[in-house]
């Protein structure tokens, strides 16, 4: 046999000391770094315009919480019994009390820049009263009118309670203690997509004047602004203004020169300029004032579903106050200020069921979006909103000339404008680690069944305001129907259960409590007292556990 040769194998060579091979994916361009503030705004929280600037800005603001006014109006008066009359005070109570709370929520409240309007969640209740004395006789549909809204005060006031409890005993803050950014993104989200069915299909109620709307309004206020740099800033601040006057006008032309004169009806109310009938309905000078439809009605079976849109109430504003948060430079509300808000909501519905509206209030998802559009998130321009919201409720056939403008007009507003808010939603990703298979997977599940489960219940909720929820029990089902038609009620719900239960602790670090843990505290980041501190020194004059 012949000798074999085991040669040993040449030894391992150290790859050479030196830095780390490139990122072949940073050649491919730039990385974007988390931002906690936004950096193309031009005016933050507490910078102010001029004051001519301020005040156009303010009136502005009035214009767009004004649809959502109407439209509430609209939907329930005439199925209370009211006529056109009845619909003008209503609307002048809701602007009245809008401007009460929205100048108490920016001074001692969230003191974030957010307009109080009338909100979506009470319409179920209410639709429940109503049905409750539908077969009831009345000497006069007015008499309806009368004992359906002093039922509708009664349950507004006792309800208003929940959010009274809820806020200044700090439950509600200790709840978002346990958000996320994980949490954050889809409950901001569904603020504003779950109002999905307030932008196109409210639109297409008069394509000939909605459409154009839209068209103009992105053209105007994104594409023209680029090409004549001097008006760009005028542009971007008021070509909402701009476009609202081009296309109501427009609509007036189309309704003197008869093109809607063999229309169907629901076209004619849809699109004509002279079918609100508010102008020669409203009264010149009223001042809305405590219990001026009469003594309200306490009943205990309508009380508990109002008290269901209490709660939703106070979710949507939760969304809402992230997202008006990052869009006028602050950072996000901490757990205190949050609890000080809802309490302060929750008077303010007291003030509601005394002054005698129709639904309670919430943050104008539109307002919000309205931040972003025009890239000036100023407190004070919100709160000269307000002068105009009061001034105008007051001295009825003004306001009412403005509240003429076709609701066609204000849906394409809100399909730019609860686009913004979404995104906004999306944008706190960047927090967290958005390449975790968990993340994606809360973050998925959430904003799916946050959409799914109230499309479900809006479209099994009969006209009179049944819901899908039937048992013996009326008042469970009015709580239960409302609760999950809300879809922000919803993400709060299915978000922080899921995700602080599925590997809570293990991942805090994945789901963003590093960053997001110093803004739920009083003295976590030193920006939480420069944004939220009340005025006149407020502070330091009461003790911690009232602030």
């Amino acid at each position: 046999m012949g000798e074999e040769n085991h040669h040993a194998p040449p030894p391992v060579q150290a790859p050479p000391a030196g830095p780390p091979p490139p990122n072949l994916a940073l050649s491919r361009g730039p990385v974007w770094n988390p931002a906690e503030q936004l950096l193309q705004l031009h005016y933050c929280i507490h910078s102010n315009p001029s004051w001519p600037e301020a005040l156009l800005l303010g009136f502005q603001h009035y214009i767009v919480m004004l649809g959502t006014t109407v439209l509430i109006a609209t939907t329930l008066v005439p199925a209370m019994g009211g006529d056109h009359g009845d619909k003008a005070r209503v609307i002048q109570s809701l602007l009245f009390m809008s401007g009460v709370n929205t100048l108490l929520q920016t001074w001692f409240g969230s003191r974030l820049p957010t307009v109080m309007g009338g909100s979506f969640a009470f319409l179920l209740p209410v639709l429940s009263i109503i049905n409750d004395y539908t077969d009831r006789t009345f000497s006069s549909e007015h008499e309806r009118f009368i004992y359906t809204i002093r039922t509708i005060q009664g349950s507004l006031i006792v309800s208003s309670f929940v959010n009274i409890f809820l806020g200044f005993s700090k439950t509600w803050g200790n709840l978002t203690r346990l958000f996320s950014p994980i949490i954050i993104v889809p409950v901001v989200c569904v603020v504003g997509l779950g109002l999905f069915s307030r932008g196109f299909p409210l639109l297409a109620d008069c394509v000939q004047i909605g459409l154009p709307m839209l068209i103009l309004l992105v053209m105007t206020q994104q594409y023209l602004k680029r090409l004549y740099h001097a008006a760009h800033h005028i542009l971007e601040r008021f070509a909402l203004l701009l476009c609202i006057a081009v296309i109501w006008a427009f609509a007036a032309i189309l309704t003197v020169a008869g093109a809607y004169n063999t229309a169907k009806t629901q076209t004619q109310v849809s699109c004509r300029t002279d079918r609100s009938n508010l102008m020669s309905s409203a009264p010149w000078i009223k001042v809305p004032y405590p219990f001026q439809w009469g003594t309200p009605i306490f009943r205990a079976s309508h009380v508990f579903g109002m008290m269901g849109a209490a709660l939703v109430s106070s979710a949507e504003s939760t969304g809402a106050f992230f997202a008006a948060a990052r869009l006028s430079g602050a950072t996000p509300p901490p757990a205190h200020v949050l609890s000080r808000s809802i309490g302060l909501q929750g008077l303010g519905m007291l003030l509601e069921g005394i002054f005698g509206s129709v639904v309670g209030t919430t943050v104008s998802v539109e307002n919000v979006g309205l931040l972003g559009l025009t890239h000036i998130g100023s407190r004070r321009v919100v709160q000269i909103s307000c002068g105009f919201m009061i001034f105008f409720s007051i001295f009825g056939k003004f306001g009412a000339f403005f509240a003429s403008i076709p609701l066609p007009i204000f849906a394409a507003l809100y399909c730019v404008l609860f686009g913004i808010v979404a995104a906004v939603g999306i944008s706190f990703i960047q927090f967290a680690n958005s390449n975790s298979i968990r993340n994606i997977y809360v973050l998925g599940l959430t904003l799916f069944l946050a959409i799914s489960i109230p499309q479900y219940f809006v479209t099994s909720t009969a006209p009179d305001g049944h819901g899908p929820v039937k048992t013996d029990g009326g008042w469970f089902n009015d709580i239960l129907n409302t609760i999950f038609s809300s879809p922000p009620t919803v993400a709060i719900i299915v978000g922080t259960l899921i995700d602080n239960t599925l590997e809570g602790k293990h991942t805090a670090v994945d789901r963003g409590l590093p960053w997001w843990g110093p803004f739920q505290n009083r003295k976590g980041d030193v920006r939480n007292d420069e944004f939220y501190r009340l005025p006149l020194r407020i502070n330091e004059y009461m003790p911690t556990r009232f602030l």
